[in-house]
């Protein structure tokens, strides 16, 4: 339904858990994210806040105002969805679960829409949809989650109408999170996320040439960005509990991902790409497609969990129980040297009032000096490195919700390009880069105040994983994810608190890993692995 009278309405209303601070993709496919970039960046650019009417009232897009579009400010206002409710079930705050209660909020104000926003831990985020959709119950019009969910929560789903598919917005979406996104070429969910992991690094200690001289003395290596993961360890080991930065407080080594159930098998997919992703054996990175034996305990990856038992090394006190946000913050709050995952943690270090704003940098993920090579069983000495795309956040509607249209009206209002623009500057928010034109360092230098040089350090790495590379690893996406990421999760835990080796620990992972194929079924699985497999093989 639409309406004629403009302005947000006063008679909506949202429930939620927290209160909201409201001020706050070949030649081809690089062509085609060059010349939709230009036409999109230009267009965002020209936008100004000026007397923006919505920006007046909703303080959140004050640096853009609102940017025209089919889901934007002025478009939701004409919708008269009064006396009807929406129900959401989201991450817990702040990662997703904020920005997911702002838009709530504002949509409310807009349409006239009741919005309930529920909040629900990560390690809940699968059951809290799947058990009700398995019973035919739809107690949540829209679902948030993790877009390796796709394949279990599919048949559950309500399509993406042709409408939202084909517009503007949707055309400035890369490739990649597309894919990631659809199935079978229809697609499934909503794009509001995008992510890939990447190597964050303190540049005002990695170029500084009072460190590079000491750290050569004292060691004979030069100091850089790390190309491999020893390279990583040994760099994180030297800078590990002393104060380097002048502030009167200890720093450390590296922040990462840890906890149990928190994400961490994530963290340590990221780390064994460099030794077990090898581009001369093509069919399967966590099974061999053709006999679905898993790999899991294959030598490329014990050596990354072997790393990763070091690290815990140079955390921070406590950082073997580190979650995602408790990496956002340390890293964002400039504790540590180094930090992998997620967007979060730079886009936190890198907002207004961080007293590391500009100091710094990205590059892609550590590689290795030798891969793994399953067919020969033998290491292969050269160097070696692949992007994880990894999953990210992505939102779905019910099949059967009542509230469709609604439900895609808001998915689409969430990550209108005003919105998207705002989103992006806040690192706690876990909103990441996912179209063409996010990758155009203007936008981070005139609205966001980054140096010129981390703006281009930034956008160049994040598109060299989305167009330039042919050996990189997406998110395993098959029927009983949530089973095999838990496993991992449980194994490596173990290893992580010396409880077992490595090895034993990704034997017991890879038994775990057999036992959920029989339970799941092993051409089940198969068959959505060929879908994964074909994308990281360049074979779509």
């Amino acid at each position: 339904a639409s309406r004629q009278d403009k302005g947000p309405r006063g008679v909506g209303s949202i429930t939620t858990k927290i209160r909201l601070n409201l001020s706050k993709e070949e030649d081809t496919m690089k062509r085609s994210i060059s010349i939709g970039t230009v036409a999109v960046t230009a267009s965002l650019m020209a936008v100004s806040a000026q007397a923006d009417k919505w920006s007046d009232q909703f303080p959140h897009i004050k640096n853009t105002g609102d940017i025209p579009g089919e889901c934007s400010y002025e478009a939701m206002s004409q919708k008269d969805y009064s006396g009807r409710k929406l129900t959401i079930n989201t991450h817990a705050v702040p990662v997703m679960g904020e920005p997911t209660a702002l838009h709530a909020e504002q949509f409310s104000k807009l349409t006239g829409a009741e919005v309930s926003v529920i909040h629900t831990p990560a390690g809940d985020l699968y059951s809290k949809a799947m058990v009700p959709f398995q019973a035919g119950q739809a107690p949540y019009d829209i679902v948030f989650g993790f877009s390796n969910f796709i394949r279990d929560w599919m048949q559950y789903l309500e399509p993406v109408p042709a409408k939202y598919v084909n517009m503007r917005q949707m055309q400035d979406v890369t490739k990649s999170h597309i894919d990631v996104n659809s199935w079978g070429g229809t697609m499934m969910q909503f794009p509001i996320d995008g992510d890939r992991h990447y190597l964050k690094y303190r540049k005002d200690v990695i170029d500084n040439p009072e460190y590079q001289a000491k750290y050569k003395a004292e060691t004979g290596k030069e100091l850089r960005v790390p190309r491999t993961w020893k390279e990583y360890g040994e760099i994180a080991s030297y800078f590990n509990g002393w104060d380097w930065d002048n502030d009167g407080e200890l720093e450390y080594g590296s922040a990462e991902v840890m906890k149990k159930d928190d994400l961490m098998y994530a963290a340590f997919f990221s780390r064994s790409v460099a030794y077990a992703k090898n581009p001369r054996t093509p069919g399967g990175f966590f099974f061999d497609l053709e006999t679905m034996e898993p790999l899991v305990n294959s030598p490329g990856f014990v050596e990354a969990l072997s790393d990763w038992v070091e690290a815990t090394k140079y955390v921070p006190p406590g950082g073997i129980n580190f979650g995602l946000g408790d990496e956002i913050n340390s890293f964002g709050g400039g504790q540590t040297l180094f930090s992998f995952s997620w967007d979060d943690a730079f886009v936190a270090a890198m907002e207004d009032g961080s007293d590391i704003k500009n100091k710094v940098g990205v590059a892609p993920l550590p590689g290795s000096d030798r891969v793994w090579n399953r067919v020969s069983g033998e290491w292969e000495d050269t160097y070696n490195q692949a992007p994880y795309i990894v999953w990210g956040w992505t939102a779905a509607v019910a099949k059967k919700s009542k509230n469709h249209e609604m439900a895609f009206d808001y998915l689409c209002f969430f990550a209108n390009d005003a919105n998207h623009q705002a989103d992006i500057a806040i690192g706690r928010f876990g909103v990441n880069p996912f179209k063409k034109s996010d990758f155009v360092p203007e936008i981070y230098v005139e609205r966001q105040g980054w140096d010129p040089e981390i703006a281009q350090e930034y956008a160049d790495t994040l598109l060299d994983m989305e167009e330039k590379s042919t050996n990189r690893v997406f998110p395993l996406r098959v029927p009983g994810v949530f089973q095999f990421t838990s496993a991992v999760a449980t194994g490596t835990s173990k290893a992580l608190a010396g409880q077992l080796s490595p090895q034993e620990a990704l034997d017991e992972v890879a038994a775990q890993w057999n036992k959920i194929l029989d339970r799941v079924g092993r051409d089940n699985v198969r068959e959505a692995y060929a879908i994964g497999v074909a994308l990281e093989d360049n074979l779509n």
